[in-house]
């Protein structure tokens, strides 16, 4: 008897949960419906006040007080120095030349190429020649129109007469490498992955299991290459070699993308479809320089104003709900679950 209260008791839960979980999705369908999307803005954050809080956090800690009394001392002649060397001979005030900081981290549809022009076209806006963008890039590739398309985004500060420099700390291998090879100057860490220039295409075909189920299936097109391979479609050789054929020419044009952008690299030795560490990398002319992009930024700073650009979509009301309530909801059945193992 103990065991059946026990066993209904587990099930009671359920159910309530199921139940509770469909009243908060339809809660949430509903308010989500009624409310848009939210808007895209720009954030613009200074890393060089950032650096410059970490650096005086460290000296307040690390010194004693006649080193701190020296250290504000110095910091008030800066200061001083700084004003006056703001108004030039012509009453402007002079700048130090800015070093721009985007983040990309592309997934196979590359869908973050609309983040991307937002924050270039901001840039190109305000940047002055002496400026300078650094893009600090992870991807492992994905869709060719998607990763030409941020290339060519990338290409658009190069015509702007901005130095553009790249920095892969962890990977850019196929259409992530496409991106960066318009680089001015390629960085990478010692042991990121770098190339995989090649292309890749797969498809599963059903039709046998189609056939062994009496289920037909019907492709109607106009034009002979209209459709080369099909997923439920029995293939033959002419479409397979068509496909191919497309594939190699994919290959042809993206070979010569990354030759007309680092042409001293032996395009034909790097571009079999392998990937090598960066200090491999190095040696193959796949990038210029093995170093981190936090080096890079700190080897500029203080001499430049850094800054770190960004366009993000604030998540709606619905949405931060829905991510909310399906986390407890999910902890609260998998709790539940787990003393059901005892149970049984």
């Amino acid at each position: 008897m103990e065991f059946l209260y026990e066993y209904g008791l587990f099930v009671a839960k359920a159910v309530t949960l199921v139940i509770a979980f469909i009243v908060v999705v339809s809660t949430i369908v509903g308010l989500a419906s009624k409310q848009k999307h939210g808007k895209g803005q720009l954030e613009i954050v200074s890393i060089s006040e950032q650096l410059k809080d970490i650096t005086n956090y460290a000296k307040q800690v690390l010194l004693d007080k006649n080193a701190l009394k020296k250290l504000a001392k110095e910091q008030k002649k800066e200061a001083k120095a700084k004003n006056k060397a703001k108004i030039t001979e012509q009453g402007e005030e002079s700048e130090k030349s800015r070093l721009y900081v985007i983040d990309f981290k592309g997934s196979m549809d590359a869908n973050e190429v609309e983040h991307l022009r937002e924050e270039i076209t901001a840039i190109l806006c305000v940047a002055n020649k002496e400026d300078e963008v650094l893009v600090r890039l992870e991807s492992g590739g994905g869709v060719v129109h998607g990763y030409g398309l941020a290339a060519s985004q990338l290409q658009r500060i190069k015509e702007k007469g901005l130095k553009l420099t790249i920095a892969v700390d962890k990977v850019a291998a196929s259409g992530g490498y496409m991106m960066a090879c318009v680089a001015d100057k390629l960085l990478a860490s010692q042991f990121a992955y770098i190339g995989s220039i090649g292309v890749l295409a797969q498809l599963p075909n059903f039709n046998k299991l189609l056939k062994k189920n009496d289920i037909e299936f019907e492709q109607h097109t106009a034009g002979e290459f209209k459709r080369t391979l099909t997923v439920f479609g029995e293939n033959n050789d002419e479409g397979r070699a068509k496909f191919k054929e497309e594939i190699e020419e994919i290959h042809v044009l993206f070979k010569d993308f990354v030759q007309s952008q680092r042409p001293d690299m032996d395009i034909d030795k790097v571009a079999t479809g392998e990937y090598w560490p960066g200090i491999k990398a190095k040696s193959l002319g796949l990038i210029d320089d093995i170093t981190t992009s936090d080096d890079y930024i700190l080897s500029h700073y203080p001499a430049r104003e850094i800054f770190s650009v960004k366009y993000a979509v604030k998540k709606n009301v619905a949405e931060k709900l829905g991510m909310s309530a399906a986390n407890v909801v999910e902890r609260v059945f998998m709790k539940s679950m787990s003393k059901a193992r005892h149970w049984f």
